[in-house]
Order: C-alpha cells, then structure tokens, then sequence
C-alpha cells in the first residue's frame, strides 16, 4: 500500500499472510474477485488455504491471487516476493540477486529467476507515443566490456571496437519532461534503428539527436529534426542531448556496478528495469512504485524455459 514509506514497515505488514493477499486481491481486483478462469463472480473465499472457488463447474475452479501472474506456481511465499520487488523498483543503481538471496532467505538461482519475473512486470508497454508535449532526444549507447580488459586471444581481428563492433548497442528515445524508452538494436543502420524510432515516437515530432549519419535519412520528412554535433560542442541553445546521456549514466552505473556480468540475450530486460525505475522517479513514493509493478504483475507470466531460451514463448 502507498502508505508504507520504508522497507522496514513493508517487511513487517507483509509477514502477515493475509496481508499479502488483501494487498494483490486490491490492485488486481478493484471491482471484487472474478475467477481468471471462466469471469465468474460467483466466487467464495476459503481462508483456511486463501484461494477462491468459483461455483462454476470447470477444470481450475479453484484459484490463488497469484494465477495469471509472474508469481504463478512459484512455492516462495508472497512475504518474499513483495519485498524482493519493493527493492527492485526503489533501489536507484539495481539490486543483485545474491543481495535478494542474502535479504529475503533463497538460493541465488531462485532470486536471480525472481528479479526476471519482476523485471517482465516492470516492462513498458508504450501504448502512448512520445513527442506530443516537447522534443525528443534519440541517442544509442554501447554496452560492454572495455578492450583493453579483454585478453588478445577474444579479440576479434578486423573488428572497430571503438566504433562499438562486438558490444550491444541500446537506442534510447526520451521526451524532455516525460517518459524515456529503450530497447537493443542489432547495429546503428537506418532498417535496425527506423522501426523503433517509428514505433514509439509520433509522427511529426520534434526530434534532436547527434551527428550520426543514420538520423537524417530516419527523420526525412516524418520529423523535424535538429542536430547537435558534439565536434563543436555539447549544447547550443535548446539543442543537446544531455537528457538522454544521463540516462546512459543511470543505466551504466547498474550495469557496471551492481550486476557485473549481463548477458546481450537478457540485456533488454535489465534495460527494462532502469527505464521503469526512471520514468516513476518523481510523484511516487517507494510504497507508491512497489504498487504500479504489482498492478503490472498480472496478465505476463514467464516461464524458466522460456527465460532461458529453452522454450519460445513472449517475454
């Protein structure tokens, strides 16, 4: 709930169990309980198991708050759960899962499948374009390991390291005043970039962005586009993309020093996590954060097989 301002009186409301429950059954159902199976109302509260059963006959008529959500079919009790995802949506540089395992009592594999779980609930959807109540800064950053760190047999030969050959590249798109998306993209070409860009800033807008030769063919006719060529400086007037770099710092600062090691294949989720925790920055408190990633816990669920790339299915 909103009014919890700490950690520490997080811990404590939520060791009740019924609390817990009273707390996911008031994001997800507002209305009153509805079975996730048929949309039945007709539903009674067991409180010695807290689960539902639907008087409609049908297979899973009987049904927990945690079906249909990341936390689905998990055995951690929702104590744990909701403390590791208060620490995650409120620790500005991240939290690791060996800090989650020491913290709430699990193994490391068991917080490192959990902080994913949570990051899936902390993905935008960008239903709503950017662009439409100021300039859009558009910028990408490279993101991996420092060359001079690599030992010379995992160089590979012919590759411009300093032009970000061999590292993944994000592009960021950030409203000034608003919201900030980004994602991977496989390289800085316009048909890897283009499809992003379209896809989340509107049509029209004003857009600024650096001296990459990409842009101008991005832009063309569907933006106005101004250009900040950081040969001769960092800022001319309203023009500079300094919004977004510090973006980049915020992302970096967790990368580097909380999670070490990321893998390319689950970047976008830690990328997710940072851009979660940017856009609810201000007008919310912790309790207030903890509340829009659990509102966001239902309707997504993933599975280990398909966190691992063992299994498709959507993130």
């Amino acid at each position: 709930m909103e009014t919890l301002k700490t950690l520490q009186q997080a811990i404590i409301y939520f060791s009740n169990p019924d609390n817990c429950v009273a707390y996911l059954v008031s994001k997800r159902w507002k209305d009153g309980v509805i079975c996730p199976n048929c949309g039945s109302r007709e539903v009674k509260y067991m409180a010695s198991r807290r689960v539902w059963q639907c008087k409609t006959r049908h297979p899973k008529s009987q049904f927990s708050v945690k079906v249909g959500s990341v936390y689905e079919d998990s055995p951690i009790g929702l104590d744990k759960w909701l403390t590791a995802t208060w620490m995650v949506a409120n620790c500005k540089n991240g939290v690791s899962s060996y800090e989650i395992a020491r913290s709430i009592g699990v193994t490391q594999k068991s917080a490192w499948f959990m902080l994913h779980r949570i990051r899936t609930a902390m993905t935008d959807t960008g239903e709503t374009k950017l662009g439409y109540n100021g300039p859009v800064e558009i910028d990408e950053t490279f993101i991996g390991g420092k060359v001079k760190n690599m030992h010379k047999t995992k160089r590979v030969k012919g590759l411009n390291y300093s032009a970000g050959n061999g590292k993944a590249i994000v592009l960021g798109m950030l409203e000034r005043g608003g919201k900030v998306r980004a994602n991977t993209v496989r390289d800085r070409r316009k048909m890897n970039m283009e499809p992003t860009i379209l896809a989340n800033v509107a049509a029209g807008a004003n857009i600024i962005t650096d001296e990459h030769a990409t842009y101008p063919y991005i832009a063309d006719k569907t933006y106005y586009h101004e250009i900040i060529n950081h040969v001769d400086g960092y800022v001319r007037a309203h023009i500079h993309t300094n919004g977004i770099e510090n973006f980049w710092s915020l992302l970096k600062r967790g990368l580097n020093g909380t999670y070490v090691a990321v893998r390319p294949f689950h970047l976008d989720k830690y990328v997710d996590e940072q851009v979660f925790r940017y856009n609810n920055r201000k007008g919310l408190n912790d309790g207030g954060r903890l509340g829009v990633v659990v509102e966001q816990t239902f309707g997504r669920r993933i599975t280990y097989k398909q966190l691992t790339g063992k299994a498709e299915g959507p993130f």
